[in-house]
């Protein structure tokens, strides 16, 4: 039940602690998405919570959903003026040399027929920074925390392999060796939004911080730190 992974509520918000596999939008496969869970996450209000941002589907953690439509417009303006605070824990297939950095690559959405879209380096493309830090080294991989100064798609996913040098363990698209990824195949993909603050003019912000899932773990990283 999603209700078990409510990590915040107050009146305009709700951090839930998002599964991987659950896509927030209705995917055209016709498997359930956030969407059929909404119903059960109203907790007394008439209205169903929206999603304020996007998690892709293969990515656990913290996701914003706003409870009342003037709710959603402040925060959805405050992820746009970046004010949003974001951090994210990611294993790569691969030890950066450098302790820690910032990754300034623009991004740019291209598509093939053979192996779908992905988001590629382009000087066309948007603008795209993300800060990291090399967290632990296990086995030839390493536990990096990522804090995305922008929010393009597929940003930390993209930058770990063409900033990095490795993709993220369990990345059907940026990690594949080439062609379609298998249906469900990014639920062990390990990437996870542990935090999350968004500032509110006269109250408090609306922060949660989402625990490490059993994934992490079963890699070597059950204790990641950030």
């Amino acid at each position: 039940m999603l209700t078990d992974h409510v990590l915040f509520i107050d009146g305009e918000a709700i951090i839930l602690d998002k599964p991987a596999g659950l896509p927030v939008d209705a995917p055209r496969d016709g498997s359930l998405s956030l969407e059929n869970h909404l119903s059960l996450l109203t907790f007394g209000f008439k209205r169903w919570p929206l999603a304020v941002h996007r998690l892709d589907r293969d990515t656990s953690g913290c996701l914003l959903l706003a409870r009342n439509p003037k709710a959603h417009k402040r925060f959805a303006q405050a992820f746009e003026a970046g004010l949003v605070e974001k951090y994210y824990l990611a294993v790569i297939e691969g030890v950066p040399e450098e302790e820690e950095g910032l990754i300034d690559l623009p991004l740019l959405k291209t598509s093939t027929v053979e192996d779908g879209w992905r988001m590629s380096i382009d000087p066309r493309g948007k603008a795209a920074r993300t800060a990291w830090k090399r967290l632990k080294v296990h086995e030839g991989r390493a536990l990096i925390g990522f804090t995305p100064q922008t929010g393009r798609t597929h940003q930390i996913r993209a930058h770990a392999l063409h900033g990095l040098g490795a993709p993220i363990v369990g990345d059907p698209v940026y990690g594949a060796a080439g062609g379609p990824p298998a249906p469900g195949s990014g639920r062990n993909m390990l990437l996870h939004s542990q935090r999350l603050s968004i500032p509110r003019e006269g109250k408090p912000p609306v922060e949660a911080v989402a625990p490490l899932p059993e994934r992490f773990a079963a890699a070597g990283f059950g204790d990641g730190e950030g």
